[in-house]
This record gives C-alpha cells, sequence and structure tokens, in this order.
C-alpha cells in the first residue's frame, strides 16, 4: 500500500483508473495491477475529498476491500449492500460516478451514501447504521430459488455491529441459512494483533476448496469414512475457539472465517473467492485501517472519519459558536452543580459536544455505541433510582428509540432530559440525516414537555428548564452556528410553557415563529408591521398569550424548522378549534417531501424559509 503524507491538491497521475468506468473493466486485471489500482484509487479518493468534503476515513479503509468485491462478482446482478455508506465513496468511484465524485454531498451532486435512485450498482439505500445484514437477507430469501445463483454481500463495520438490529439480522440469517457473504470491516485497532501468524493460516484453511469438499464429505474416499465431516467439524469447532475471537457468530450458525488482512488483495482475492462459492451464511472478519494509507487519518481516525473542503489559507472562518458548544459548556457546568447528571449518547460523543465532559465526569459518562434504544431505556432506569439523565443525541437518531420514549419513559413520566442536536434541515448529509420529524413525533406524547430554542442564549436556558422539570423534557437545536447571540453563563430558567412578544404590529396578523429561525422571521415582521412572538414551547402552548393575540386577529402564520404536516403550526391550528377561534391561517415549514442534500442554507432556500421568499409569499396572501 503507497503512503500518503498530505491531501493532493492537484489531480494526480492515474493511468489504470483512468482506463476504469465500472467493474467490468477491471475484471481481467492481474493481481500486480489491482494493487497498483488501488494505490491510485487511494490518491484520487484524498484528491476528490479534498475537493467536496465528506466522510474520508472509512473509504479510505475498504479501498482493496471494494476493488476485490467488483473484482470477484458480478455487480450489478450480485448485490452488494453497504452498511451506513460512510466507505462507499471508492465505490461510487468504480461503478460510473468517477467523474461526479468531487460534487458529492452538494446540491444537485451525487448523494452522501449509497442511493436506489442514483445507481443500479447501489443495491440498498442507507444513512443509518445497522441495516446491511437484514436488507441482504431479505435480498437472499427473496433470490433463494433463483436459478441465476445470484450473490449476495453485506459490508458491516465493527461499530455497526454494536447495535442491536445487526445481530437480529445476524440471528435470523443462522435460523434460515441462506447462500450469503457477511464481511465485518473491523477497523478497530485494538485488535490488530490478530492479523497474521496462526490465525492467518487457520482462516485460509477454513477457506479453502479442500477444505469445502472435507466438510461435505464429497470426495471419493471420504465417501468410505461416513464420520469425516462431524470430525472435521468438531476439530473446526475447537481449533477455532483457540485463536479466533469469532465463536458467537458459530453458536449464531454462521460459518466464521478470519481475521484476515483487509488490506491484502492477494490474501482476499483467495479467501473471498473461494467463499462465494460456499453453501450457507459465511461470515468473513477482516481487519482494516481506517484512513489507511495517509498518515494524518490514521493518527487521528475520528478527525477525518469525515473532512471538510481544504480551503486556501486566507479563508477567514466562522468564530461563532456551535449549538453543539453551546451545549458542551451549559453541560459541564451543569454537572459541577449536581452530582446526579447523567450523560449519555449513542456512539455521538464529539458530534453532541461531550468530549469535555466525559474528560472531566468519566464516571458519570455512557456512551453505548449504536444503540439507540438501550440508551433511552438505560437514561429510564437510571432515572427511577434517582439520577438526573441527560441522553444526548441527533434528532433524526432518536427516531430508532420511539417506542422506549413512549413506553419507557414518558409512560412512567420519568424525569428525562433529550438534548436534541442536528433538529431540522441538516446540510449535506442529506434526508437520512435531517431531523425533520421530532417535533411531529413528540408532540402526540403525554406528559412531554418540548421546547425550540432561538439562539444560543436561549438554548442554553431551555437546557436549564429542562433539565429542572420534574419529568421527560426535550430542547432541539440545529446543526452549526447560530446568528452570534452573546450567552448568559449562568443556569437562569423560564417559566414551563412562556412565550415571548419580539415585536408589537398589526393586530391583524399574528407571526408565530418556533426556534431558529426567528432572525428571518423578525425582518418579515419588521418590513411588514406584523406581531412577533416567539413561541418557545411547542408542548405546553402558552395559550394565555394565543388567546390575546389569535382572538381577534384575521390571519397567524407558523414557522418552523420541521415537517408541516403535523408539526407546531398544526397543533396552533387544533388549539383555535379547540377554542372557537375563527381564524385564517399560514403554515410555513419543510414540506411533505424529503429534501436531498445541499448545503442547510440551500435547503432552506428550496423549501421557501428565507425571509425575503416569507416575506413575498405573505405579500401574495396579505
Amino acid at each position: 500500500m503507497k503512503i500518503f503524507t498530505q491531501i493532493p491538491n492537484e489531480k494526480p497521475n492515474t493511468p489504470l483508473l483512468d482506463k476504469v468506468n465500472y467493474p467490468n473493466d477491471f475484471r481481467s486485471f492481474s493481481s500486480h495491477e489491482l494493487k497498483q489500482l488501488a494505490d491510485e484509487l487511494r490518491e484520487y479518493l484524498l484528491y476528490t475529498v479534498g475537493l467536496s468534503g465528506g466522510h474520508l476515513g472509512s473509504g479510505l479503509g475498504v479501498v482493496e476491500l471494494t476493488i476485490v468485491l467488483h473484482y470477484l462478482f458480478n455487480t450489478p446482478e450480485d448485490n452488494l449492500v453497504w452498511d451506513v455508506g460512510h466507505q462507499a465513496y471508492p465505490h461510487k468511484i468504480l461503478t460510473g460516478r468517477k467523474d461526479k465524485i468531487s460534487n458529492i454531498r452538494q446540491k444537485d451532486g451525487l448523494a452522501p451514501f449509497p442511493s436506489r435512485n442514483e445507481s443500479i450498482y447501489d443495491a440498498f439505500g442507507v444513512g443509518h447504521s445497522s441495516t446491511s445484514i437484514s436488507a441482504a437477507l431479505g435480498m437472499a430469501l427473496a433470490n433463494k430459488d433463483n436459478a441465476e445463483n445470484k450473490k449476495t454481500i453485506a459490508v458491516i463495520g465493527d461499530g455497526a455491529m454494536t447495535a442491536g438490529m445487526a445481530f437480529e439480522g445476524l440471528s435470523h440469517t443462522g435460523h434460515e441459512k441462506p447462500n450469503l457473504l457477511i464481511i465485518l470491516n473491523d477497523n478497530d485497532m485494538s485488535i490488530s494483533e490478530n492479523v497474521g501468524g496462526l490465525s492467518n493460516y487457520f482462516s485460509r484453511i477454513w477457506a479453502s476448496k479442500l477444505y469445502k469438499g472435507i466438510r461435505k464429505s464429497g470426495s471419493s474416499f471420504l465417501k468410505n469414512l461416513p464420520q469425516a465431516h462431524h470430525l472435521a467439524r468438531k476439530v473446526e469447532t475447537q481449533m477455532k475457539a483457540m485463536v479466533a475471537p469469532g465463536m458467537i457468530f458459530e453458536e449464531l450458525g454462521l460459518n466464521y472465517i478470519g481475521p484476515i488482512d483487509g488490506h491484502n488483495i492477494d490474501e482476499l482475492l483467495e479467501v473471498i473467492g473461494n467463499l462465494k462459492d460456499f453453501e450457507g451464511p459465511q461470515f468473513l472478519h477482516i481487519i482494516t485501517k481506517k484512513g489507511a494509507g495517509l498518515n494524518q487519518a490514521e493518527d487521528d481516525r475520528i478527525g477525518f472519519h469525515a473532512i471538510s473542503k481544504i480551503k486556501p489559507k486566507d479563508t477567514k472562518l466562522n468564530k461563532s459558536p456551535k449549538y453543539q458548544d453551546i451545549f458542551s459548556n451549559w453541560i459541564v457546568d451543569a454537572a459541577k452543580q449536581d452530582a446526579n447528571l447523567i450523560a449519555i449518547t449513542p456512539a455521538m460523543r464529539e458530534g453532541s459536544g461531550l468530549v469535555e465532559f466525559s474528560k472531566q465526569f468519566p464516571d458519570r459518562y455512557y456512551d453505548v455505541a449504536i444503540a439507540e434504544q438501550h440508551s433511552v431505556t438505560l437514561a429510564a432506569g437510571l432515572a427511577c433510582e434517582g439520577k438526573k439523565p441527560i441522553v444526548a443525541i441527533y434528532s433524526t437518531f432518536l427516531q430508532r428509540a420511539y417506542d422506549q420514549l413512549i413506553h419507557d419513559v414518558a409512560v412512567q413520566q420519568l424525569d428525562v432530559t433529550f438534548a436534541l442536536d442536528r433538529a431540522g434541515l441538516v446540510g449535506e448529509d442529506g434526508p437520512t440525516h435531517s431531523g425533520n420529524y421530532d417535533l411531529v413525533y413528540l408532540r402526540c406524547i403525554p406528559n412531554m414537555v418540548i421546547m425550540t430554542p432561538a439562539d444560543e442564549n436561549e438554548t442554553r436556558i431551555m437546557l436549564s428548564t429542562a433539565y429542572n422539570h420534574k419529568g421527560p423534557a426535550s430542547v432541539r437545536y440545529p446543526r452549526g452556528s447560530g446568528p452570534n447571540i452573546k450567552v448568559d453563563e449562568s443556569l437562569t430558567e423560564i417559566e414551563i410553557g412562556k412565550a415571548r412578544l419580539i415585536r408589537e404590529g398589526s393586530a391583524d396578523v399574528i407571526f408565530l415563529n418556533f426556534g431558529s429561525l426567528l432572525h428571518e422571521a423578525r425582518k418579515v415582521s419588521e418590513n411588514l408591521n406584523l406581531t412577533l412572538i416567539d413561541m418557545r414551547f411547542i408542548k405546553p402552548l402558552d395559550k394565555d398569550i394565543l388567546r390575546k393575540y389569535l382572538t381577534n386577529a384575521k390571519l397567524f402564520i407558523s414557522l418552523e424548522d420541521g415537517s408541516v404536516a403535523g408539526g407546531a403550526g398544526s397543533s396552533i391550528q387544533e388549539f383555535c378549534s379547540e377554542e372557537n377561534i375563527l381564524i385564517k391561517s399560514k403554515l410555513l415549514g419543510i414540506p411533505d417531501k424529503f429534501i436531498e442534500h445541499a448545503s442547510r442554507d440551500e435547503m432552506i432556500k428550496e423549501v421557501g424559509l428565507t425571509s425575503m421568499q416569507i416575506e413575498e409569499s405573505l405579500r401574495q396572501l396579505m
């Protein structure tokens, strides 16, 4: 493997890769040429991600595996399913999208993850983790009687294997026993010592065609030894128990092979080349390096998981604090005041802003890995014993723990605070990561308090308010920076369900803001002389202020960075119906469709939520 010391800022020389547009173009390559292709693909990946920004480390780690899979299998007829999709950039480059990869995650560019709408080579669309085994099993079962003998391969990372869904898929796979190859891409360096030596030797034996023949008792000699198959299987089981970490997969009914070196093309060709013709479910464990081939990425696997565009050195950076930084500072300050505060996150320490907390309060910090359901019920258990848990989670990931949110927290009215990061339109990661629906799916749950801060200072105040509330409460805030409002460093709180009047204007038209688009609403209200109220709470609503301003008004406008269908504006319509207030309404928010990847500003513009667009639509209405 060629090692690079920096991300190239000029298009590299890639003579072999230039000849490759689809997998058929390199299926006649020699082993030596495949290794050169891997070096060129890795350098081209570095160059293009430097242009576009995006997920880097995972893709660097699977360059060799991606080449070998497309070399050995008849994609797209054979189904290749990637888990999460962070690592799919090399796959996209080799499957007809090489010239478009520098536009990935940008408006009208390539999707950030595999997408069935984008390419026939993308067998399954992803974005959230731990779905590959279940999806691949469904494909394998659907094709079990297919005379064409279609192959199905699932590639899942060690991080995604921490989710319960992955083991549900494994358990069912072991029961059904389809012809399915599951590849565990293990880039956790702590177990890399298992590569090489005795474990590699036995892995090659267990994946050899000779051993396959012994297991099936297929030779004429073995036909005279009816116990040969059982003897071989018993020896294999005992040897695996001594040298391999995969006995759990064997017990689930899969044939475990590994671990092997995921960067050794010759070894991958030999082992996978044999496994593709094995009967039943196969589980191949490969060891890779996240960020392989780039020194900085190998040394800092977290920092190089995803990178921004490489900018000129004189580019001025936005110095405004991010919302996750507001949360980070608040939770450290709150923890100093209350020894019962516990922080929980499902594998989002860096993204949620819990790095400093984990350092200062390691005994009160739990990263439960990719296990959102567990994170919520764990918090419920802690709350039962008098602790004050805070679940720091992305809005889109809380969707995965909806049953636990209702039955384990809300029904029991337990004291759990939910800090919902990445609420609303998130930008380049697209619809799988946008948190458009939390207002909808939370507000129908009894006992929930739901807060929508408009800026950085409001976020800190509402976090304190939610934490001090005796029951389940959520605070939702967007990705990135706010309007740079000065933050009061105290732990001030406000009255539950209390809105604030921002501007007194026309009594005929009332503008109701929910959340982070207040700065857009303020411009519109000033230009059109509207009364502007920042509602702050979706549940409970400030009914007093609504009665005061809506009873004699002609029109109310609601604005939210969330789904219009069933969202905050809908709650105002329901209130007016209950109160017999006859008033026209205009609900502004995210329409009933998935908004494709672009920058957050571009997404906001696409759904018509900039101040200029709002003002124009209201002028026409009024």
